[in-house]
């Protein structure tokens, strides 16, 4: 998901986002791990896909507290 596109989500849809991005990453941790993977480049763009919405929520947080 592109950042532009996150940027208009609410502070809870990102949260929402991160939780589902995490559970994703272990899934496909576990198929990597069993050699059911059929995509291993997925791996990487979820990962990136979580630093982005860590990195807006952290952008979030401190928009609130200087403001």
């Amino acid at each position: 998901m592109k950042s532009v596109e996150l940027r208009k989500l609410s502070v809870e849809e990102l949260k929402q986002k991160l939780e589902d991005g995490l559970d994703e990453l272990a899934n496909l941790r576990i198929q990597k791990a069993t050699h059911q993977l059929s995509n291993p480049s997925k791996i990487k763009a979820v990962r990136r896909d979580i630093a982005r919405i860590k990195t807006l929520l952290q952008e979030q947080a401190g928009v609130e507290s200087e403001g």
